[in-house]
Protein backbone atom coordinates (compact mmCIF):
# COMPACT_ATOMS: atom_id res chain seq x y z
CA UNK A 1 0.00 0.00 0.00
CA UNK A 2 1.44 3.35 -0.80
CA UNK A 3 1.42 5.72 1.63
CA UNK A 4 1.76 9.16 0.45
CA UNK A 5 4.14 11.47 2.29
CA UNK A 6 3.03 14.37 0.46
CA UNK A 7 2.12 16.02 -3.16
CA UNK A 8 3.83 17.63 -6.09
CA UNK A 9 1.80 20.16 -7.62
CA UNK A 10 2.56 20.07 -11.40
CA UNK A 11 0.30 21.73 -14.33
CA UNK A 12 -1.57 24.69 -15.42
CA UNK A 13 -3.68 25.61 -12.19
CA UNK A 14 -5.71 28.07 -14.26
CA UNK A 15 -8.00 26.74 -15.92
CA UNK A 16 -8.70 29.80 -18.48
CA UNK A 17 -11.72 31.01 -20.25
CA UNK A 18 -14.57 29.46 -18.36
CA UNK A 19 -14.61 26.22 -20.94
CA UNK A 20 -14.04 23.07 -19.99
CA UNK A 21 -10.06 22.29 -19.21
CA UNK A 22 -8.52 20.49 -21.49
CA UNK A 23 -5.33 19.75 -19.08
CA UNK A 24 -5.79 18.89 -15.01
CA UNK A 25 -3.64 20.17 -12.23
CA UNK A 26 -2.25 17.05 -11.15
CA UNK A 27 -1.63 16.60 -7.48
CA UNK A 28 0.97 13.73 -7.90
CA UNK A 29 2.15 11.51 -4.51
CA UNK A 30 5.68 12.65 -3.71
CA UNK A 31 7.87 9.47 -2.56
CA UNK A 32 8.77 8.83 0.52
CA UNK A 33 12.85 9.76 -0.38
CA UNK A 34 11.78 12.97 -1.89
CA UNK A 35 10.67 13.60 1.53
CA UNK A 36 14.26 12.13 2.95
CA UNK A 37 11.70 10.07 5.37
CA UNK A 38 11.90 5.90 5.48
CA UNK A 39 10.39 4.38 2.73
CA UNK A 40 6.76 3.39 3.97
CA UNK A 41 5.76 -0.44 5.19
CA UNK A 42 4.78 -2.73 2.36
CA UNK A 43 4.46 -6.12 2.74
CA UNK A 44 6.47 -8.42 0.69
CA UNK A 45 6.87 -11.82 3.07
CA UNK A 46 4.81 -13.75 0.75
CA UNK A 47 7.28 -16.87 -0.52
CA UNK A 48 8.36 -16.99 -4.42
CA UNK A 49 6.63 -20.42 -5.16
CA UNK A 50 3.14 -19.77 -3.57
CA UNK A 51 0.69 -21.07 -5.33
CA UNK A 52 -2.05 -18.27 -5.15
CA UNK A 53 1.07 -15.53 -6.78
CA UNK A 54 2.02 -18.54 -9.71
CA UNK A 55 -1.39 -18.20 -10.62
CA UNK A 56 -1.87 -14.62 -11.33
CA UNK A 57 1.94 -14.83 -12.65
CA UNK A 58 0.38 -16.80 -15.09
CA UNK A 59 -2.94 -14.87 -16.01
CA UNK A 60 -0.39 -11.63 -16.51
CA UNK A 61 0.84 -13.86 -19.25
CA UNK A 62 -2.44 -14.92 -20.22
CA UNK A 63 -2.85 -10.85 -20.85
CA UNK A 64 -5.82 -10.37 -18.64
CA UNK A 65 -6.36 -6.74 -17.17
CA UNK A 66 -6.52 -8.12 -13.62
CA UNK A 67 -7.57 -10.55 -11.61
CA UNK A 68 -10.66 -10.52 -8.61
CA UNK A 69 -9.84 -12.63 -5.74
CA UNK A 70 -13.80 -13.94 -4.98
CA UNK A 71 -14.90 -15.58 -1.85
CA UNK A 72 -17.43 -15.26 1.18
CA UNK A 73 -15.88 -13.48 4.31
CA UNK A 74 -12.58 -13.62 6.33
CA UNK A 75 -11.13 -15.96 3.36
CA UNK A 76 -7.66 -13.68 3.16
CA UNK A 77 -8.89 -11.96 0.08
CA UNK A 78 -7.66 -8.67 1.10
CA UNK A 79 -4.56 -9.96 2.87
CA UNK A 80 -3.49 -11.56 -0.47
CA UNK A 81 -4.05 -9.05 -2.51
CA UNK A 82 -1.63 -6.88 -0.81
CA UNK A 83 1.23 -9.68 -0.30
CA UNK A 84 0.68 -10.68 -4.34
CA UNK A 85 1.25 -6.68 -5.42
CA UNK A 86 4.15 -6.25 -2.95
CA UNK A 87 5.64 -9.54 -4.78
CA UNK A 88 4.61 -8.60 -8.19
CA UNK A 89 6.01 -4.33 -8.17
CA UNK A 90 9.31 -6.05 -6.78
CA UNK A 91 8.65 -4.87 -3.13
CA UNK A 92 8.86 -1.36 -4.19
CA UNK A 93 5.88 0.20 -2.66
CA UNK A 94 6.33 3.61 -5.06
CA UNK A 95 4.60 1.48 -8.11
CA UNK A 96 1.85 0.06 -6.04
CA UNK A 97 -1.52 1.66 -4.91
CA UNK A 98 -4.19 0.03 -2.70
CA UNK A 99 -7.77 1.87 -2.55
CA UNK A 100 -11.17 0.73 -1.13
CA UNK A 101 -14.45 1.27 -3.18
CA UNK A 102 -17.61 1.90 -1.39
CA UNK A 103 -20.91 2.73 -1.41
CA UNK A 104 -20.30 6.74 -2.27
CA UNK A 105 -17.06 5.93 -4.58
CA UNK A 106 -17.40 7.56 -8.09
CA UNK A 107 -16.06 8.41 -11.16
CA UNK A 108 -14.76 11.99 -9.81
CA UNK A 109 -12.94 9.83 -6.92
CA UNK A 110 -11.34 7.52 -8.84
CA UNK A 111 -10.74 9.41 -12.95
CA UNK A 112 -10.77 12.68 -12.61
CA UNK A 113 -12.63 15.56 -10.92
CA UNK A 114 -12.65 18.79 -9.94
CA UNK A 115 -12.03 19.94 -6.44
CA UNK A 116 -12.00 23.49 -4.51
CA UNK A 117 -8.47 25.65 -4.39
CA UNK A 118 -7.92 27.40 -1.63
CA UNK A 119 -7.44 30.63 -3.41
CA UNK A 120 -10.89 30.21 -5.06
CA UNK A 121 -12.46 28.28 -7.61
CA UNK A 122 -11.83 24.47 -8.73
CA UNK A 123 -9.40 22.79 -10.09
CA UNK A 124 -9.59 19.83 -12.76
CA UNK A 125 -7.58 16.67 -10.74
CA UNK A 126 -6.18 13.21 -11.85
CA UNK A 127 -7.45 11.00 -9.25
CA UNK A 128 -6.44 7.10 -8.10
CA UNK A 129 -6.52 5.49 -11.72
CA UNK A 130 -4.61 8.44 -13.77
CA UNK A 131 -2.36 8.93 -10.92
CA UNK A 132 -1.23 5.27 -11.24
CA UNK A 133 -1.18 5.44 -15.02
CA UNK A 134 1.15 8.74 -14.87
CA UNK A 135 3.61 6.63 -12.63
CA UNK A 136 3.62 3.46 -14.79
CA UNK A 137 4.75 5.50 -17.69
CA UNK A 138 7.66 6.66 -15.65
CA UNK A 139 8.87 2.82 -15.16
CA UNK A 140 8.42 1.37 -18.68
CA UNK A 141 9.23 -2.47 -18.71
CA UNK A 142 8.18 -2.70 -14.80
CA UNK A 143 4.88 -3.45 -13.59
CA UNK A 144 2.65 -1.48 -11.38
CA UNK A 145 -0.39 -2.82 -9.55
CA UNK A 146 -3.42 -0.80 -8.49
CA UNK A 147 -4.92 -2.74 -5.54
CA UNK A 148 -9.09 -2.06 -5.41
CA UNK A 149 -10.57 -4.06 -2.32
CA UNK A 150 -14.44 -4.57 -2.32
CA UNK A 151 -15.06 -3.93 -6.21
CA UNK A 152 -18.63 -4.64 -5.65
CA UNK A 153 -19.53 -1.80 -2.59
CA UNK A 154 -20.40 0.52 -5.59
CA UNK A 155 -20.93 0.58 -9.26
CA UNK A 156 -18.27 -0.32 -11.04
CA UNK A 157 -19.21 0.41 -14.74
CA UNK A 158 -20.37 3.47 -13.30
CA UNK A 159 -15.98 4.40 -11.29
CA UNK A 160 -14.11 3.26 -14.31
CA UNK A 161 -16.63 5.58 -16.78
CA UNK A 162 -14.72 5.32 -20.49
CA UNK A 163 -11.43 3.87 -19.17
CA UNK A 164 -13.43 0.49 -19.16
CA UNK A 165 -12.77 -0.21 -22.52
CA UNK A 166 -9.16 0.89 -22.34
CA UNK A 167 -8.31 -1.10 -19.86
CA UNK A 168 -8.34 -4.05 -22.04
CA UNK A 169 -4.76 -5.20 -23.14
CA UNK A 170 -5.59 -5.07 -26.74
CA UNK A 171 -6.64 -1.38 -26.22
CA UNK A 172 -3.55 -0.43 -23.54
CA UNK A 173 -1.67 3.20 -24.88
CA UNK A 174 -4.30 3.57 -27.26
CA UNK A 175 -6.05 7.75 -26.37
CA UNK A 176 -9.36 8.29 -25.57
CA UNK A 177 -11.49 11.34 -24.22
CA UNK A 178 -12.60 11.42 -20.59
CA UNK A 179 -15.65 13.37 -19.45
CA UNK A 180 -14.00 16.50 -19.08
CA UNK A 181 -12.74 16.64 -23.05
CA UNK A 182 -9.42 15.34 -22.28
CA UNK A 183 -7.01 12.66 -23.94
CA UNK A 184 -5.44 10.01 -22.13
CA UNK A 185 -4.17 6.25 -21.98
CA UNK A 186 -3.70 3.31 -19.97
CA UNK A 187 0.16 2.12 -20.09
CA UNK A 188 0.29 -1.56 -20.48
CA UNK A 189 2.13 -2.03 -17.47
CA UNK A 190 -0.68 -1.41 -15.21
CA UNK A 191 -2.31 -4.19 -13.27
CA UNK A 192 -5.42 -4.32 -11.10
CA UNK A 193 -5.94 -6.47 -8.44
CA UNK A 194 -9.33 -6.47 -6.79
CA UNK A 195 -11.33 -8.43 -4.20
CA UNK A 196 -14.97 -9.33 -3.94
CA UNK A 197 -17.74 -11.21 -1.86
CA UNK A 198 -19.95 -13.01 -4.30
CA UNK A 199 -23.06 -12.77 -1.99
CA UNK A 200 -22.98 -8.54 -2.24
CA UNK A 201 -25.56 -7.00 -2.88
CA UNK A 202 -23.66 -4.97 -5.21
CA UNK A 203 -22.25 -7.70 -7.12
CA UNK A 204 -25.54 -8.05 -9.77
CA UNK A 205 -24.08 -4.67 -10.23
CA UNK A 206 -21.02 -5.24 -11.40
CA UNK A 207 -20.44 -4.59 -15.54
CA UNK A 208 -20.21 -7.90 -17.76
CA UNK A 209 -17.66 -6.16 -19.53
CA UNK A 210 -15.69 -5.23 -16.67
CA UNK A 211 -15.73 -8.88 -15.15
CA UNK A 212 -14.52 -10.18 -19.00
CA UNK A 213 -11.25 -8.27 -18.85
CA UNK A 214 -10.35 -9.81 -15.51
CA UNK A 215 -9.46 -13.27 -14.58
CA UNK A 216 -11.29 -14.61 -11.07
CA UNK A 217 -9.47 -17.01 -8.40
CA UNK A 218 -11.97 -17.96 -6.06
CA UNK A 219 -10.73 -17.99 -2.15
CA UNK A 220 -12.95 -20.35 -0.12
CA UNK A 221 -12.36 -20.95 3.40
CA UNK A 222 -9.58 -23.32 3.99
CA UNK A 223 -8.84 -25.62 6.94
CA UNK A 224 -4.95 -25.53 6.28
CA UNK A 225 -4.87 -21.94 7.04
CA UNK A 226 -7.02 -22.34 9.59
CA UNK A 227 -4.84 -24.45 11.57
CA UNK A 228 -1.69 -22.49 10.70
CA UNK A 229 -3.16 -19.57 12.68
CA UNK A 230 -4.20 -21.24 15.39
CA UNK A 231 -0.72 -22.95 15.52
CA UNK A 232 0.70 -19.38 15.00
CA UNK A 233 -1.10 -18.79 18.13
CA UNK A 234 0.05 -21.41 20.31
CA UNK A 235 -3.82 -22.93 20.25
CA UNK A 236 -3.46 -26.15 21.74
CA UNK A 237 -4.06 -29.99 20.31
CA UNK A 238 -7.19 -30.26 21.50
CA UNK A 239 -8.81 -27.08 21.50
CA UNK A 240 -7.74 -27.48 17.77
CA UNK A 241 -9.76 -30.39 16.69
CA UNK A 242 -12.83 -29.14 18.22
CA UNK A 243 -12.55 -25.41 16.45
CA UNK A 244 -11.87 -27.62 12.65
CA UNK A 245 -14.83 -30.07 13.57
CA UNK A 246 -16.76 -26.69 14.48
CA UNK A 247 -15.12 -25.21 11.27
CA UNK A 248 -16.19 -28.27 9.09
CA UNK A 249 -19.99 -28.13 10.66
CA UNK A 250 -19.98 -24.67 9.22
CA UNK A 251 -19.33 -25.41 5.52
CA UNK A 252 -21.91 -27.88 5.17
CA UNK A 253 -25.36 -27.09 3.75
CA UNK A 254 -26.43 -24.86 1.07
CA UNK A 255 -26.64 -21.42 2.28
CA UNK A 256 -23.37 -19.63 1.07
CA UNK A 257 -24.31 -17.35 3.57
CA UNK A 258 -22.78 -19.44 6.50
CA UNK A 259 -19.29 -20.38 4.77
CA UNK A 260 -17.51 -18.65 7.48
CA UNK A 261 -13.66 -18.25 6.43
CA UNK A 262 -11.12 -19.17 8.14
CA UNK A 263 -9.70 -15.61 9.02
CA UNK A 264 -12.33 -15.10 11.83
CA UNK A 265 -10.06 -17.35 13.79
CA UNK A 266 -7.04 -15.14 13.77
CA UNK A 267 -7.42 -13.66 17.07
CA UNK A 268 -8.36 -17.06 18.92
CA UNK A 269 -5.20 -17.85 21.61
CA UNK A 270 -7.40 -19.90 24.35
CA UNK A 271 -10.88 -21.34 25.09
CA UNK A 272 -11.60 -17.59 26.67
CA UNK A 273 -11.23 -15.82 23.09
CA UNK A 274 -12.59 -18.30 20.98
CA UNK A 275 -15.99 -18.50 23.11
CA UNK A 276 -15.45 -14.25 22.90
CA UNK A 277 -15.14 -14.77 19.16
CA UNK A 278 -19.23 -17.06 19.46
CA UNK A 279 -20.44 -14.03 21.92
CA UNK A 280 -19.20 -10.89 19.73
CA UNK A 281 -19.02 -11.83 16.21
CA UNK A 282 -19.72 -15.56 14.90
CA UNK A 283 -23.49 -15.82 16.46
CA UNK A 284 -24.67 -12.52 15.16
CA UNK A 285 -23.11 -13.37 11.56
CA UNK A 286 -24.59 -16.70 11.53
CA UNK A 287 -28.05 -15.48 13.01
CA UNK A 288 -28.20 -12.73 9.86
CA UNK A 289 -27.18 -15.88 7.87
CA UNK A 290 -30.18 -17.87 9.00
CA UNK A 291 -32.59 -15.23 9.35
CA UNK A 292 -35.04 -17.54 7.28
CA UNK A 293 -33.96 -20.88 8.46
CA UNK A 294 -33.78 -20.67 12.40
CA UNK A 295 -33.73 -24.02 12.89
CA UNK A 296 -30.34 -24.52 11.00
CA UNK A 297 -28.99 -21.64 13.34
CA UNK A 298 -30.74 -23.30 16.06
CA UNK A 299 -28.75 -26.17 15.08
CA UNK A 300 -25.58 -24.99 14.35
CA UNK A 301 -25.42 -23.04 18.29
CA UNK A 302 -25.97 -26.57 19.20
CA UNK A 303 -23.37 -27.58 17.81
CA UNK A 304 -21.04 -24.82 19.10
CA UNK A 305 -22.48 -25.77 22.33
CA UNK A 306 -21.37 -29.33 22.31
CA UNK A 307 -18.13 -29.58 20.23
CA UNK A 308 -16.87 -26.68 21.24
CA UNK A 309 -17.62 -25.02 24.77
CA UNK A 310 -18.98 -28.16 26.48
CA UNK A 311 -17.55 -30.92 24.57
CA UNK A 312 -18.94 -34.78 25.84
CA UNK A 313 -18.23 -37.90 24.57
CA UNK A 314 -21.15 -40.18 24.20
CA UNK A 315 -20.65 -43.73 25.82
CA UNK A 316 -20.91 -46.80 23.35
CA UNK A 317 -23.62 -48.98 24.90
CA UNK A 318 -22.32 -52.69 25.09
CA UNK A 319 -23.97 -56.01 26.41
CA UNK A 320 -22.55 -55.35 30.00
CA UNK A 321 -23.85 -51.59 29.86
CA UNK A 322 -22.02 -48.18 28.41
CA UNK A 323 -18.59 -47.99 28.60
CA UNK A 324 -17.12 -45.34 31.06
CA UNK A 325 -15.97 -42.39 28.65
CA UNK A 326 -12.43 -41.65 28.75
CA UNK A 327 -11.17 -39.73 31.27
CA UNK A 328 -8.64 -36.80 31.72
CA UNK A 329 -6.07 -39.06 33.31
CA UNK A 330 -6.54 -41.41 29.99
CA UNK A 331 -5.20 -38.61 28.06
CA UNK A 332 -7.82 -38.95 25.69
CA UNK A 333 -9.88 -36.01 23.74
CA UNK A 334 -13.44 -36.74 23.95
CA UNK A 335 -13.75 -35.22 19.93
CA UNK A 336 -11.24 -36.84 17.90
CA UNK A 337 -12.17 -40.44 19.72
Amino acid sequence: MVQTAGLIVTGPPDLGGGGPARSALKLRPMSSAQLGLAPPPFPCTLPDDDARLLEVRALLEDRYAGVILTGPPGTSKTWYAGHIAAKLVDCDPERARFIQFHASYQYEDFVEGYVPQEEGGFALVDKHLLEMCEIAREVPGQLCVLVIDELSRCDPGRVFGEALTYIEMSRRDQDFALASGRFVSIPDNLFFIATMNPLDRGVDDVDVALERRFAKIALDPDETLLTDILTANGVDAALQKRILTFFRELQKGENLLAKVGHAYFRGVKDQASLERLWTHQLRFYLEKAFRLDPDRFNTLRNSWESIVVRPTQQAPVTSDGPTPPATDDAGTDPVST
